[in-house]
């Protein structure tokens, strides 16, 4: 059975062709990306020939394309729909013909997402558009900074209520009963962080030490010590031996110093003093060098809330805000690489 999108263009599609546009961004991306190790992956995974109702499926890389769309442009899987049929600048980054195909609905764009968490191609994703900025000189795996960052839950924390039973007395002094209603995201967790208290989940990712990339990271519930992700961090990036790891005092214990050494990288963690001990002149003056350079990965946590709404999840539970992040990621280092190749 043949796909929906079809590879024969129609008239609609020459016309457009034909007409004078200005570039934008994701004509960029689409010059500086080969898209077809990805559309491999994608293909060899998820093997859909018709969707959920019989009829001939979407390829998956324009379903994945729309996904990236929906980060940068803040949309909904409804609003993602509206604007491809009315954005000529997103049906032509999608590859969907104007003469032969249907929009995606906004159901169609779920399911997608959903395939892809069930079958656990995000971080291979990843992974190979990192090679790709790698091979063209972008991204440059000299080092590593580590760190977490909070993102809150999209529902409600659990919270008590007081009631009065209609058949009682207002004045009686049993009459108050408390019922305490949960929040319906099982996996988010209560962390207070100084006078604020946090309902949701912790980020816990890499960037390169150069440039900011991001080269991967996990999700947990927000209680979650940072120090007990370091090595679980450390096995998903790979870094290369003899580089550099930096980290805030979080992470900082014998054991993770311990696996740098072993590993063969530089400990850049920062140090932290004891009820008893304090810093030396040394040590401070090495936390301020490594506070220097992990700016860098703070920056990319900003973005990632200020210009990707990832401030709150839009999902509920671990594995989907994880496929929130993983998207958000190669959302963030495509932009990244198209700013950085044309400076």
């Amino acid at each position: 059975m043949s796909e929906r999108t079809s590879k024969n263009p129609g008239i609609a599609d020459y016309v457009v062709a034909r007409r004078k546009h200005k570039d934008c961004f994701l004509d960029e991306i689409d010059r500086l990306i080969d898209w077809k190790p990805l559309e491999k992956l994608l293909r060899k995974k998820l093997q859909r020939v018709v969707n959920a109702v019989g009829n001939p499926a979407y390829p998956p890389l324009p379903m994945f394309k729309i996904l990236l769309l929906q980060r940068w442009y803040n949309l909904s899987d409804v609003a993602a729909e509206e604007s491809l049929y009315d954005r000529l600048s997103f049906v032509r980054f999608v590859g969907l013909s104007l003469d032969h195909d249907e929009v995606p609905d906004s159901s169609t764009i779920c399911r997608f997402r959903q395939s892809l968490l069930e079958k656990n191609v995000l971080k291979r994703l990843l992974d190979k558009l990192n090679h790709q900025l790698e091979r063209r000189g972008l991204l440059v795996r000299e080092g590593a900074i580590v760190d977490a960052s909070v993102v809150s839950s999209s529902r409600r924390p659990s919270k008590v209520i007081d009631i009065l039973p209609e058949d009682r007395e207002e004045d009686d002094a049993e009459a108050s009963e408390v019922t305490v209603s949960y929040s319906d995201d099982a996996d988010a967790a209560w962390l207070r962080k100084g006078n604020r208290a946090y309902y949701g989940y912790k980020i816990h990712a890499a960037t390169d030490s150069r440039d900011g990339f991001l080269l991967g990271g996990h999700v947990t519930p927000a209680n979650r010590s940072d120090t007990q992700e370091f090595i679980d961090l450390l096995d998903e990036i790979d870094p290369v031996p003899g580089g550099c790891i930096y980290a805030d005092k979080g992470y900082s214990s014998q054991l993770n110093r311990h696996v740098l050494q072993a590993r063969g990288l530089a400990d850049g963690i920062m140090y932290k003093a004891a009820r008893n001990r304090a810093l030396s002149a040394v040590e401070k003056a090495a936390n301020r060098l490594i506070s220097s350079v992990r700016a860098k990965v703070e920056r990319a946590f900003g973005t990632l809330k200020r210009g990707y709404g990832f401030f709150r999840t839009r999902y509920l539970g671990i594995p989907k805000v994880e496929l929130e992040f993983l998207l958000n990621a190669m959302a963030f280092n495509l932009k990244k690489a198209v700013l950085m190749a044309g400076s």
